[in-house]
C-alpha cells in the first residue's frame, strides 16, 4: 500500500491524472453533443458548426492561457481549467432540460469544454517540462504524459456512450462534468511554483517577438506538418477503406492499430531517451512518414493497410516528446506557457481547417493523391527539422 501511495504522490502521475480527467470530459462531451443534436433533428451543417466550436475557444484563448500559466504557475490556472470543464459539462446537461434553444446552450457548452481542456493542457505541459532537470529526463516526462490523451480518448467516449444508452444524455453529461474534479485532487501532489519576480522596468515582449526566437518557426512548421499528417490519416483511411470495399470493422482495426503503435512507441521512448536526439528523430520520422504515405495507396488488403498504420503510428507517435523537449529548450524560461500556446494554436487551427481542405482535395483528386501530396510535403519538411538548433542531451 505504501508503494502505491508513493507512486500516486509522484508529481508526474498527478499531471497525467489531471490531463486524463480534463481530456476525458472534453472527448466525452464532444462525442455526445453532436449525437444529441442529430437526434433532435438538426441539420448536418449545424452539427459541423457545433464540432468547430470545440476548437474555436482553444484557438482564440491559447495565448491568454499561456500567459496565465507563466504568471501563476500550475494551481490557479488548473483550477480555472477544471471550472471551465465542469461548466461545459453542466451546460450540456442543462440543454437536455430546456424546451427552448437547447442547441444554442449546447454550442456554449462546446466553447467552455474546449477552453477548459486547452487551458489545462497548456498548464500541464508547461509544468511537466519545467519539472525535468535535463533534456533526457524531459523526453521521458513528455513520453509518459503522451499516454494521457490515448487513455482519455478511450475513457471519455466509452463512458459517454455507455451512460447515454443506460440513462440518457443528461446522465452522461453530469457524469462527465464530475470527472475534472478528480484533477483538483491530483493537483495537491504538484509542488507549488514560486511566482516569477516582477520587474516594472522590463518592457513587455509581444508574442511576435517570441515567434522570432531562433528555431521556433521551423519547429512550429514541423509540428504543423506532422499534426496534419495525423489528421489526414484519420480522415483518409475510412475513405480509402471504403474505396477498397473493406468492412467498417476492418477500417476500425486499422485505426486501432495506428493508436496502439503510438502508445507502444511512447512506452519505449523513456527506455531509449538517453540515445535519442530531437532533430534526428524528427527528421527521420518525417522522412519515414513520407515513405509510408507513398506506399499507402498501393495497398489492397486490410492487413497490409494495418501494417502501414502501425509503421505510421511508430513514426508519428515518437515526435510529440521531441517537439515538446525542443520547445522548452529553445524558448525563454519565463515564457514556456506562451510558447506552448503558440503550438496549441497551430494544432487546433490545423484540426479545424485541414479536414475541410482534405475533403475538397480528396473529392477532386482522390484519396491516393492526398497521401502522395501530404507525403511529399512532410518529407520536404524534414529539412526544417534538420535546421533546429543543436540541443544539450
Amino acid at each position: 500500500m505504501s508503494v502505491w501511495r508513493s507512486f500516486l504522490a509522484h508529481p508526474l502521475v498527478a499531471l497525467v491524472i489531471g490531463q486524463i480527467c480534463l481530456h476525458s470530459c472534453f472527448t466525452g462531451v464532444r462525442m455526445a453533443a453532436p449525437l444529441q443534436a442529430l437526434r433532435q433533428g438538426h441539420a448536418t451543417w449545424a452539427v459541423g458548426v457545433l464540432m468547430g466550436l470545440f476548437a474555436l475557444a482553444p484557438i482564440a484563448l491559447a495565448l491568454k492561457a499561456g500567459r496565465l500559466a507563466d504568471r501563476h504557475g500550475y494551481h490557479g490556472p488548473m483550477r480555472a481549467a477544471v471550472g471551465l470543464s465542469v461548466t461545459g459539462g453542466a451546460l450540456a446537461a442543462l440543454s437536455t432540460w430546456l424546451p427552448v434553444a437547447p442547441f444554442a446552450v449546447l454550442c456554449v457548452a462546446a466553447l467552455f469544454s474546449g477552453a477548459g481542456a486547452n487551458l489545462g493542457l497548456i498548464v500541464i505541459l508547461r509544468t511537466a517540462g519545467r519539472s525535468a532537470h535535463d533534456a533526457t529526463e524531459r523526453k521521458r516526462v513528455f513520453s509518459w504524459l503522451g499516454m494521457a490523451p490515448a487513455l482519455s480518448n478511450v475513457l471519455g467516449p466509452v463512458l459517454a456512450g455507455s451512460l447515454i444508452d443506460i440513462g440518457g444524455f443528461r446522465a452522461a453529461y453530469l457524469a462527465l462534468a464530475l470527472i475534472p474534479l478528480a484533477g483538483l485532487w491530483s493537483a495537491r501532489r504538484v509542488p507549488v511554483e514560486a511566482p516569477p519576480p516582477l520587474d516594472p522596468t522590463k518592457p513587455k515582449s509581444s508574442s511576435w517577438a517570441l515567434f522570432r526566437t531562433p528555431g521556433l518557426r521551423p519547429l512550429l512548421l514541423v509540428n504543423w506538418l506532422l499534426s496534419s499528417s495525423w489528421d489526414m490519416h484519420s480522415f483518409v483511411v475510412p475513405v480509402l477503406g471504403h474505396e477498397r470495399g473493406f468492412s467498417a470493422s476492418a477500417i476500425g482495426v486499422v485505426l486501432g492499430a495506428f493508436a496502439a503503435a503510438v502508445s507502444l512507441v511512447r512506452l519505449a521512448i523513456p527506455l531509449l531517451a538517453h540515445r535519442l536526439r530531437e532533430s534526428q528523430v524528427l527528421s527521420g520520422a518525417m522522412l519515414f512518414t513520407g515513405g509510408v504515405f507513398a506506399v499507402y495507396p498501393f495497398v489492397t488488403t486490410a492487413w497490409m493497410m494495418g501494417l502501414c498504420a502501425v509503421l505510421l503510428g511508430l513514426a508519428l507517435g515518437s515526435v510529440q516528446p521531441m517537439i515538446m523537449s525542443t520547445l522548452h529548450q529553445i524558448t525563454p524560461h519565463d515564457r514556456h506557457g506562451e510558447a506552448i500556446a503558440l503550438r496549441s494554436m497551430t494544432i487546433n487551427f490545423s484540426s479545424a481547417t485541414m479536414p475541410l481542405l482534405f475533403g475538397v482535395a480528396g473529392a477532386a483528386l482522390g484519396a491516393a493523391a492526398l497521401f502522395w501530396l501530404m507525403g511529399a510535403a512532410v518529407a520536404a519538411g524534414s529539412f526544417q527539422a534538420r535546421r533546429l538548433p543543436a540541443l544539450k542531451s
